[in-house]
């Protein structure tokens, strides 16, 4: 009478365990020869867009009209006339010479000294002169349209067809006859398009794009 060989079940489990582990390595050769003996492709994930240094978003920088002094001293001594202004300003606006009244067309930035002059922005000396009522005179031409005049200066450090620098000194402040009352001063006038503005509504704000390069 034969005797039964009893396994035990752990051993059991591990004989299921290994005819599944030969069963599956078999299917998996069979499954490599059927694909020429190949390994398995690896395929590198390319996004559907590449993202190059122009699709980075460029932070637009200010470029901005400075005022045409550095001096904490300086003040404004008399001011562009606006006819929307207050009545007060506007008598503060108004140049008297020779019995005759004229409209301030710029500011006029007083101080007990003489004070440097800079560039309000980059740009090309246009004009330098020397008149008998507005003293020495400086003329200079922005991107944009944008000009800007310098007057009563006591000292000119340009000359006409130089390229000038924003902050750049230009001269310094001194007096002419026209406004003799305002003593060391500067006359500053700005013009966007040829057309003269009030620099009040424009120093120390973004320079915009000129009509007329749109």
């Amino acid at each position: 009478m034969e005797k039964r060989i009893s396994l035990k079940r752990e051993v059991k489990i591990t004989m299921v365990l290994v005819l599944a582990f030969v069963l599956l390595s078999a299917i998996y050769l069979v499954l490599v020869k059927f694909k020429g003996n190949s390994e398995p492709e690896l395929l590198n994930y390319v996004p559907s867009k590449v993202v190059t240094n122009e699709d980075i978003p460029v932070v637009k920088e200010e470029t901005k009209l400075l005022n045409p002094y550095t001096d904490s001293n300086v003040k404004i001594g008399k001011y562009y006339y606006d006819y929307k202004a207050d009545k007060t300003k506007q008598e503060n606006s108004i140049t008297e010479n020779d019995n005759t009244y004229m409209q301030n067309s710029g500011i006029d930035f007083i101080a007990s000294n003489t004070f440097d002059v800079i560039s309000s922005q980059n740009g090309e000396v246009t004009n330098v002169k020397e008149d008998e009522l507005l003293g020495k005179t400086i003329e200079i031409k922005h991107d944009n349209n944008y000009m800007s005049i310098y007057q009563s200066l006591s000292e000119v450090n340009v000359k006409k067809g130089d390229q000038v620098t924003a902050g750049q000194i230009i001269g310094k402040s001194g007096h002419n006859k026209l406004d003799e009352e305002l003593g060391n001063h500067l006359h500053y006038e700005l013009y966007i398009d040829g057309k003269i503005v009030n620099p009040e509504d424009h120093l120390n704000k973004e320079i915009k794009s000129s009509k007329n390069q749109q």
